[in-house]
């Protein structure tokens, strides 16, 4: 008897400290239902968030398809997985979008049930990771299945069985939900299986962007502009470019001529010049070598969380806000690129610059003295659009004044990867616009217009309701 007394008063006291550790939240009726939030996701360490990100590098880098604009809008749904699938755990502080965009329903929890929120970020954020990238190698799924596993071995020794699985469950339902949300957005599902469309045919005229040298490839993702938006629209437009002139009073001969001497003084200094590092140092659109120039966005936002140790909340809502953003930048530079159809600086150059008849850019070398230009108009730089885009989101979220080494290409040898030290987010965005002129591939034209586009589609991804 005094056995039993003794557990059952030690039932009772393991019940009263579970309720004093729940929080409530309303059911569907108005009214108040406990619900255990073990793991509040803004008391909860942001490390899970962070290396999810460092396997997505990995991912985009080496499955095929996955070029800039198609890696930020994936970004964006996976950032929207991760976020919503916290968002009952955290609904006193951050705002969800469910019903917010048109035909989006994420699904809610079982009110009077105990969730674990990292279990359920874990499980949402590795199937969101297995539906976007179906098609990836299997040392990188590898990686993504270690990474999940790696978690769920910790947390099931947390938290009872029931608990677990309820999270899991409900955490792929979430990924599964914004998946079928992301089909319907018919133009963007899956583009990685088709970069190309064979019915493209540019415009023809002087100044007119064509298939250009050295390998003449056809228009990548010529029609992207149309792929939905988060916060982006028809408003968000660059000036029209420089009048096309062969003119050496003109302005675009002007810009032309800086680039091409920007490249031969480059080659002159024997690689080893300050504007060698810039441009090497910001080229991330060499398929395979680097991640694309969405994902080095991410790749400086993991150093920041990294730095900072945020909690699993704020890493959430990082990761999102700055996947609407890349995923608006590559929609809106896109639609400007096609709107446009400027030619590059090597069809320029070449055409019409005096010496420049077999200049080329120093861009993505492959060995045998060949480099390589972006398949697609040049203004404006998608580069410089994602970067304004991830620095005015990154500014709002940890301020205008953050220093940071950017460490992101450290220890390589095939390219000058030294770490680079900057006093803000913008000065990081600007340099990496302007690195596209030492490389060879834009005018200046195209780095200002894009910086400045990218800018004001992050002044629209702030504006959101994040926090409450």
């Amino acid at each position: 008897m005094k056995n039993w007394v003794h557990f059952s008063k030690l039932g009772t006291l393991f019940v009263l400290l579970l309720l004093a550790a729940s929080s409530c939240v309303k059911d569907s009726n108005g009214g108040d239902t406990t619900v255990t939030l073990n793991g509040d996701p803004t008391k909860y360490k942001s490390d899970i968030a962070r290396e999810y990100n460092e396997v997505f590098l990995e991912l985009e880098r080496f499955t095929a398809g996955y070029r800039p604009p198609i890696a930020g809008r994936t970004t964006a749904y996976l950032g929207l997985i991760g976020y919503e699938a916290l968002i009952p755990g955290m609904e006193d502080k951050y705002t969800s979008f469910d019903g917010y965009f048109q035909g989006l329903d994420v699904p809610e929890i079982v009110n009077g049930e105990t969730y674990h929120w990292p279990t359920v970020y874990n499980a949402a954020t590795a199937k969101g990771f297995t539906l976007f990238f179906p098609t990836a190698p299997a040392a990188q799924l590898f990686q993504l299945y270690a990474l999940e596993q790696k978690w769920n071995d910790q947390f099931r020794k947390e938290i009872p069985n029931d608990v677990y699985v309820r999270s899991v469950e409900f955490g792929r339902q979430v990924a599964n939900t914004i998946h079928a949300w992301g089909k319907t957005d018919a133009l963007g599902h899956e583009a990685w299986l088709r970069t190309t469309d064979p019915t493209y045919v540019p415009p023809t005229g002087d100044g007119k962007w064509q298939p250009t040298f050295p390998d003449y490839s056809k228009a990548l993702l010529p029609y992207w502009g149309k792929v939905r938006t988060f916060a982006a629209d028809e408003s968000d437009v660059i000036p029209e470019p420089l009048k096309y002139s062969k003119d050496p009073s003109s302005e675009i001969y002007k810009q032309a001529l800086e680039t091409f001497r920007s490249v031969n003084q480059v080659r002159a200094s024997n690689l080893q010049s300050e504007d060698k590092w810039i441009a090497d140092f910001w080229s991330d659109d060499c398929p395979a070598l680097t991640f694309t120039p969405a994902g080095r966005w991410i790749a400086v936002a993991n150093q920041v969380v990294e730095k900072e140790q945020p909690s699993l909340a704020v890493a959430a809502e990082t990761y999102a806000r700055m996947g609407f953003a890349l995923n608006d930048a590559g929609v809106r530079a896109w639609h400007e690129k096609y709107r446009f159809n400027y030619q590059r600086p090597v069809d320029y150059i070449r055409q019409v610059i005096p010496g420049g008849e077999n200049w080329n850019s120093i861009m993505c070398p492959d060995g045998s003295g060949r480099y390589f230009t972006p398949p697609f108009p040049a203004y404006p730089s998608g580069h410089a659009t994602f970067g304004g885009a991830a620095a005015g989101v990154l500014e709002a979220i940890y301020g205008t004044s953050y220093a940071m080494t950017d460490r992101c290409h450290e220890g390589r040898t095939e390219f000058v990867g030294k770490p680079r030290t900057f006093k803000n987010f913008r000065e990081m965005a600007e340099e990496n616009g302007y690195s596209r002129i030492p490389i060879g591939v834009h005018f200046r034209m195209d780095y200002t217009s894009g910086v400045n586009l990218g800018y004001g589609i992050a002044a629209k991804i702030n504006k959101f309701s994040w926090r409450k």
